[in-house]
Parts: structure tokens; sequence; C-alpha cells
């Protein structure tokens, strides 16, 4: 059976399904010995995958499943790209085989991330169009007013760009400090930090608890643990029950609206020429003034 490329190099845990994307794009994929484009269909059966070189073989490893409790100073990246001794999220594994991170969470923030070889529920797990939830603990400085909570649960602009709507609930309330349980969607970089900036309360503290049916439970700082075969079928099923939501597409309806506006001045002008081009017309149009 035919299957996306990116699909396939992501069984073969050759990186998330965006990462594949990026290889095709950049001319380091062939199918039997042509490039590959983007949107390309093969069968692992009967088509030769060649990435970088080398010949992929999809479901060549057993699927891999780890629950990592990220600590804080450690960066989400298989690699530290500055080359400056920074842990990785990768060092904390010590397994064979090529692993990444789902849901990524930057260096001040601690919690649930999930490491796999299994490119397509990564990319279903983390990209916004298919909508799963992520759950945060947030402490933000001061106590949060009415005003700014409803501002950021309706969203806010980052970049340009609305957020989706998010799920926050107070959990704590002090003079000094605000603990809130947030829901999203979504995860640009830094999001709940910026937006907490935004809004005057910065972030103190966060911890994410669950992406998915998936929770940190009790596991400690810096610790991973295998998932469970329920917790993998509870992932696969979440997964399996949404389909990815396209982006919306602008109607002409508000264009033909504009267009109807014009229509009484051609019915007048059109009457202006049955009555043999008199006045009539151009009284009309005073008297509807």
């Amino acid at each position: 059976m035919e299957e996306r490329i990116q699909k396939l190099m992501a069984q073969a845990g050759i990186g998330s399904r965006r990462e594949c994307e990026k290889l095709i794009a950049d001319g380091r994929v062939t199918v039997n010995g042509r490039r590959a484009k983007l949107g390309e269909k093969a069968n692992s059966a009967t088509d030769t995958i060649v990435v970088n070189g080398q010949p992929i073989k999809p479901q060549q490893t057993e699927p891999i499943y780890v629950a990592l409790h990220k600590p804080k100073g450690v960066i989400s990246s298989l690699d530290d790209e500055l080359e400056a001794g920074r842990t990785t999220v990768r060092d904390l594994v010590p397994l064979p085989g090529h692993l990444y991170p789902v849901g990524r969470l930057d260096k001040q923030s601690t919690g649930l991330i999930l490491m796999t070889n299994d490119g397509d529920l990564a990319h279903k797990l983390t990209h916004p169009r298919y909508g799963h939830e992520k759950t945060y603990k947030v402490v933000v400085e001061g106590r949060i007013s009415q005003e700014a909570l409803t501002r950021w649960q309706e969203g806010v602009y980052l970049d340009g760009r609305k957020t989706i709507p998010t799920k926050i609930t107070i959990i704590q309330q002090d003079v000094s400090f605000t603990r809130l349980e947030i829901v999203m969607r979504e995860g640009r970089k830094r999001q709940i930090r910026r937006i907490a900036n935004m809004l005057g309360f910065p972030v103190r503290q966060l911890v994410r608890e669950k992406i998915g049916p998936l929770t940190l439970g009790n596991l400690k700082l810096g610790d991973w643990r295998h998932l469970t075969a329920k917790e993998v079928t509870m992932l696969k099923a979440a997964v399996a029950s949404v389909k990815a939501k396209r982006p919306r597409h602008k109607s002409s309806h508000h264009s033909s609206r504009k267009t109807g506006r014009g229509k009484p001045t051609n019915r007048l002008q059109s009457n202006s020429r049955k009555k043999g081009g008199r006045s009539v017309g151009k009284r009309g149009s005073k008297n509807k003034r």
C-alpha cells in the first residue's frame, strides 16, 4: 500500500514528520533513484527510498515510547546546537536508536516529555492541526485580574496571529502569586511565558502534567520510564479519534455583499435610460439623499 514518503520515513525512525518533510525539501531523499517531492507517495514493499545515501526500511525497529520528567536547565533538543555543553533530553534517556521529543519545553520549565521513534504518532500529537490538549500547572506573580484572565482565555495576538482559546482554572490565589491550570491545544515557542509577561503576570514556575491522555504521575525529576501497553493504546486511540482541522478559507460572500451595495445606483441609471435620458434619474437620486 502506498503512503506519503515522509510518513514512511517517520515510521522508519528517521525523524518526526516535519523533520522528514525538511529532508525531502532539501533534496536529500530519493525514490527509485529519482529525487523525491513533497506529497509524493511510495510503497515500502516495492520502492527503494534512500535518505542521505542510505536506504531505509519502514518499521525496521521496534517502536519505543518513553515518558521523561524534564528538569530545569535541560533543553528539549536531540543535540546542543550551540555546542555549549548543555544537557539535552536525549542525554537523559540512554536507549539505542533515534528517539525524538514530543512536545518541547523551554529550558526553565519542567514536566512531561514523550520520547519516541514513532514519527507518525509524534506528528499527530504535536501539530496544532490535530488539536491535542496539553495540561500545565503554572504559578504567576501577583493576583491575576479577571480582565487579564479573560483576555488570555479568549486569545491574544503573538507575532501577528491570535492564539487559540485556552482553558484556564485558578487553583490558588494570594496577593503575591496565582496558581493556574492551563489546558492548551497549541504550543508556540514560550507561549505561556510570553502571554503571562504581556499581561503583566510573569511566570514563576511552569510544569507540564499531561500530553493528551498521558500523565506525568509520580515520575521524579530527571527520571524516565517506558510507557505501559495500556498507555500506548490510549495515545493511539486519541490520535485515531481526531481528524486534522483544515484552515478556513475566506468566503466570497462578503465581497458579493459589497458589490450588492452598488445595485441601487445601477437601478437609477437603468431607470434614467428607460425614461429616454431625462433628468428623472438625477432628481430621484437627489430625493434619496
